[in-house]
This record gives structure tokens, C-alpha cells and sequence, in this order.
């Protein structure tokens, strides 16, 4: 395989990570120019293997120094500096800086007078009452450390990846042993093509008669840390992020069956397991037979297991012995969304956002490649600092997108913008500049640690501003990084339905965001549902596959997705929603 956008631009986000760890600053200039280098690199139309080190020196954002770096590894397959980074800062290390008040001079002081370089490290000098004594910290600082692994989980035996870090890697090797010669098919399994929100391991499923290629090709992953063991059907790995891999080879006959069992979860499997025995029937990993003669009854491809066990397919998602047999059984289960059902994107920053990186025009053609026949940009609002878009450049926006419109006319666009919703339940502007918007989603950026009716308030105050058509990100949770906020759904919820506002599923991986258990809750009582993408770059656009697994893995309906209907209907929606 040749050296990948994809691959140099994760390399140089390590590289980001590292020297933020190694220099003790965030915000340093390495930093940053590995941060610009990037998104440079995954803004590039050309393979970086295809250029020089004087061309992409010449792309803005990746420079002389960071250019002869990337040819480093497109020549070398590795990059001196980032080998010494790794020496001197172990993955564990730098997992730490995932914990919520744990900046990069607070880990190097936790090294440096405690000798903690991991979070079990952590764990126990927090439990030990040390770090309440480094210079700085105290008690109250120490409580909300143990607080926030707590929440995150981190301080389990058993931890768990957060989906976000793990489904990339997963993805990675997927497309690896896809392309090795001799392989018939191959699937993710386990949690993660369940799409659970934390995984413990990542499950990969291959059919193939030749296993010895397979695991040589897992072998020689770049970012393979250490083998946990390889035999003929199974290898397992630990990737340098912490992630486990294990990857399964079985026959092309036995995939079916073999992904069924693999991707679980083990209460779903025990279920099939008993409904196949009620009839005469036995289910394993490889086969489902019959018990007095062990003929194969079904085997190659999931549909027809299930089909013998007389029952539809199932989605992975909903494969949690949470009601999905018993739907099944009675032909109940809901028409899921699917990418292809989405006709619009409804969460969307362009360059004019501090944190956004194309431009109007180029999000908008990027749109329409992509079939969406209406697109919101939703640019932040002033009250965000340093990101924020003033009044006047909000109206000249308006302008050019009105006129790009126009010009194009293939694609409905609206202009929105994302507001903040404050400590109070305030928004950026006044109630009659918030009207001259087509569409406008509000979402909480600051104040994460108030109360529960503070903040079921505030987000209930943005609901009844009647100009708000969705409340953004809800519970603005970063899965593994930070909890969400604490809200009363029940009133949120009816709010929601009373005011008519749409609660948004963040299509962010890190996001993800409304909750499932917030979105069949919300669905019971009618709330209205969108799914975005909160796209700051033309690729954030292909998130909407994260956001429809989310909103599946609730088993919402398709019809109760606001964005799959068409656009006269929508935009029908829309007017009503405002004028309630």
C-alpha cells in the first residue's frame, strides 16, 4: 500500500500531540504549524507521495520544515522525529492529556514529581492524596480530576476506547486486508459494528481460504505497536493509541454465520442460539445445522441465518437484546435511515467561522456532489470567542449566499448560524436580527459544570426563543473526554415537542450527540429529530454515515428525521416551526 492523505495527516496530528506534551504548551508554534500542516494535507487533492518536498512546501499551511518531514516518511515509511517524540513520551502519556483539567504542564509535573505517565498512575496517586499536594493543585483541583475519571470511566479495569479513536483504526485495517489478494470478504464485528459508543476491542472479520497473508498484512500495520499473539485463525495486536486488534479468518462458506456470532452482542447471540435450538437447530460460529444430521442449514451470508431462524435481517445496531427479536418476530421493526435518505445538512461552518476552513462556495459544490438538495450554513455567532461572525459580515454572508444561490441553482440553501446559548439561556442577537435567519441552531459552549435545573433552563429558554429551529450537540458530551451536561429530559423533552424545535444527532464521532437513549425517548413523545453534520471542512461532510448509525442504533424511523424529507416539505416545517 503507498503512503496515504489519510495516513500523513494522522501522523501529523501525533506529531501535534507530542510536541504539545514535549514543549508543555498548547499553543506553542509547532503546534500549531502541525495542526495547519494537517488540515492542509487533508484538504489536498494530490497524493503527497506524488509531490516534492519543494511543491508541498509550497501548499499554505504545511511549509519547508514540515514538507521535508512528510518526505521523510514517503521515502522512509518513518519519521525520525516523531520515533524520538515516542521514546520520550510513551501512547500512555499521552491518553492522560483525554482527561478533562489535565493540560500538558500539568502532565509533565505529574511525570516529573510523582512519576505518573498513565491514568492507572493517575488513579492511584489521586486515591493516595498525592496530587492534591503538587504545587498548584490542592484539594479541590485533585476532587475534580477524580471526578472526571469517574465519569469518563477511565479508572476501570475493564476500560474502554471511546468509538471516535477506535472505528478510524478499525477502518484502516478493514481496508488493509481488503486489499490483500486471496481475501473474499470482510466485515468489521463486535461493538464497533454495533456502533456502540465505547468499544473494548476492535473485531475484524475476514473470509479467505489462505490465512497466512491476511495476518501478515495486520502485522505490518505502521501503527502496530505490539502482537498479543498469532495463530492460524487469529491474530491480536495493540495499536500505539491503546487500541486492541483481533483479527479472525474463517472460509468464505462459514462468514456468514462467523459475522452473525462476532458481532454480538452475546446476549443477541444467546437468543438466536435458543431460538434455534426450539427448532431442532444448532448455531456456532461457523454454521447453523441441523442437530440430528449436522447439515449446514445456513452459513455463508448473515441473511440466510436468520432467514432459517425465520426472522428478517437485523441491523447490527440494534443487535442488544433490547426488543430487536421480538420487533423482528412481528415484522415491527421501523424502516431505519440509511446516507441516501438524507436530503439536506442543516449544521454546517465555512472559513468565515474561526475554527472553519472552506470557503461558501466550496462547502456548497461539495454539498451538491454529494446529492443534498439543501444545505444550512451555520456559522457561530458573536458571543463565541475568537470564532465568532459579527452582525456585518453575518449580512454580507447573507448576501453572497444569496447570490451564489442564484448563480448555481441546483441546491436550496439557508442561512443560519450556530448561537451560543448562555449561562442564562440568552442567545447572541436581538430577537429581530435573529429573524432575518432562515435557520438557526443553538447549542451550549460554555458552563458545562452548573446544576440540573440551570441547565434544563437554559436550553428550555433557547427552545422557546420562537426564531430557534434546533438545539445543537444537547448535552454537549465528548465521548471520553467530557460528560455531557446533567438536564431534566422530561422537560426538555416536552419543551421540545411543545415549541416544535428539533433536537439535533450530531453526526461528530466525537459527539454523537443527542444520546440514544435521549433519541427513543424523545421519538416516544414526539419530538422532531435532524441529523447534521457540524462539517468545519468539505470531509466532515461524510459524517452523515456517523449520524444515521447513531439515530439507527435508537431505531428512529427514517420518516421521523426532519432532513429526509423533501425540500418543499422541509422548508414547509421550517415556516411552521418558526411562526408556533
Amino acid at each position: 500500500m503507498g503512503t496515504s492523505n489519510e495516513e500523513v495527516a494522522r501522523l501529523l496530528e501525533e506529531l501535534a500531540a507530542l510536541t504539545m506534551l514535549d514543549e508543555g504548551r498548547p499553543d506553542s508554534f509547532r503546534v500549531r504549524a502541525y495542526h495547519n500542516a494537517q488540515r492542509a494535507v487533508q484538504g489536498l487533492e494530490t497524493e503527497v507521495a506524488e509531490l516534492s518536498a519543494t511543491q508541498l512546501a509550497a501548499v499554505k499551511g504545511i511549509g519547508s520544515s514540515i514538507a521535508g518531514r512528510i518526505r521523510e516518511y514517503v521515502d522512509t515509511g518513518r519519521i525520525e522525529r516523531l520515533e524520538q517524540l515516542r521514546e520520550q513520551h510513551p501512547p500512555e502519556q499521552l491518553a492522560l492529556l483525554k482527561v478533562p483539567g489535565l493540560g500538558p504542564k500539568t502532565v509533565a509535573m505529574l511525570d516529573r514529581e510523582l512519576g505518573v505517565r498513565d491514568v492507572e498512575g493517575l488513579v492511584a496517586a489521586l486515591a493516595e492524596g498525592r496530587v492534591a499536594e503538587l504545587p498548584g493543585m490542592g484539594e479541590r483541583s485533585a476532587g475534580k480530576l477524580r471526578e472526571a475519571v469517574e465519569q469518563l470511566g477511565l479508572g476501570s479495569k475493564q476500560r474502554r476506547v471511546p468509538l471516535a479513536d477506535a472505528l478510524p483504526v478499525a477502518e484502516r485495517l478493514l481496508a488493509a486486508v481488503l486489499e490483500v489478494p486471496g481475501v473474499a470478504d470482510a466485515a468489521l464485528g463486535g461493538s464497533v459494528r454495533r456502533f456502540r459508543e465505547d468499544i473494548g476491542d476492535v473485531d475484524v472479520l475476514v473470509a479467505s481460504d489462505d490465512a497466512s497473508p491476511v495476518h501478515e498484512a495486520m502485522l505490518a500495520l505502521p501503527e502496530v505497536e505490539r502482537t498479543l499473539g498469532s495463530g492460524p485463525t487469529k491474530t491480536s495486536v495493540v495499536t500505539r493509541d491503546g487500541v486492541q486488534l483481533d483479527l479472525r479468518v474463517v472460509t468464505p462458506e462459514s462468514f456468514g454465520a462467523a459475522l452473525v456470532y462476532f458481532t454480538g452482542s452475546k446476549a443477541h447471540n444467546i437468543r438466536l442460539r435458543q431460538r434455534a435450538l426450539e427448532r431442532e437447530l444448532s448455531l456456532n460460529e461457523y454454521a447453523l445445522v441441523r442437530q440430528h444430521d449436522e447439515q449446514v442449514v445456513a452459513s455463508r451470508t448473515e441473511q440466510e441465518v436468520y432467514a432459517a431462524l425465520d426472522l428478517p435481517w437485523i441491523p447490527p445496531e440494534l443487535r442488544e437484546d433490547d426488543g430487536e427479536l421480538e420487533a423482528a418476530d412481528a415484522d415491527e421493526l421501523p424502516r431505519l435511515p440509511e446516507v441516501d435518505d438524507l436530503r439536506g445538512d442543516l449544521h454546517d461552518h465555512t472559513d468565515r467561522s474561526g475554527d472553519g476552513r472552506d470557503p461558501l462556495d466550496v462547502l456548497v459544490s461539495a454539498a451538491v456532489e454529494r446529492g443534498l438538495e439543501y444545505l444550512a450554513i451555520t456559522d457561530h455567532a458573536e458571543d463565541l470567542r475568537i470564532n465568532g461572525v459579527s452582525r456585518a459580515d453575518m449580512l454580507e454572508q447573507r448576501r453572497e449566499l444569496r447570490d451564489l444561490e442564484q448563480r448555481r441553482g441546483d441546491i436550496r440553501l439557508l442561512h443560519g448560524a450556530e448561537l451560543n446559548i448562555g449561562v442564562d439561556g440568552d442567545l447572541d442577537y436581538d430577537a429581530e436580527f435573529l429573524a432575518g435567519f432562515d435557520w438557526l441552531v443553538a447549542s451550549v459552549h460554555s458552563h458545562f459544570g452548573r446544576g440540573v435545573r440551570e441547565q434544563t433552563d437554559r436550553i428550555v429558554a433557547a427552545m422557546r426563543e420562537p426564531s430557534v429551529t434546533a438545539i445543537g450537540h444537547l448535552t454537549g458530551r465528548l465521548l471520553g473526554r467530557r460528560p455531557g451536561i446533567e438536564l431534566d429530559l422530561d422537560v426538555v423533552l416536552d419543551a421540545a415537542v411543545e415549541t416544535g424545535t428539533a433536537i439535533e444527532i450530531n453526526a461528530s464521532l466525537q459527539r454523537l450527540d443527542a444520546p440514544v437513549g435521549v433519541i427513543r425517548e424523545g421519538h416516544r413523545r414526539g419530538v422532531r429529530f435532524v441529523i447534521s453534520t457540524d462539517a468545519h471542512a468539505v470531509e466532515d461532510l461524510e459524517r452523515a454515515r456517523f449520524g444515521i448509525a447513531q439515530a439507527r442504533r435508537a431505531r428512529l424511523p427514517a420518516e421521523a428525521v426532519a432532513n429526509t424529507w423533501p425540500t418543499s416539505r422541509f422548508l414547509a416545517w421550517v415556516d411552521e416551526v418558526r411562526s408556533a
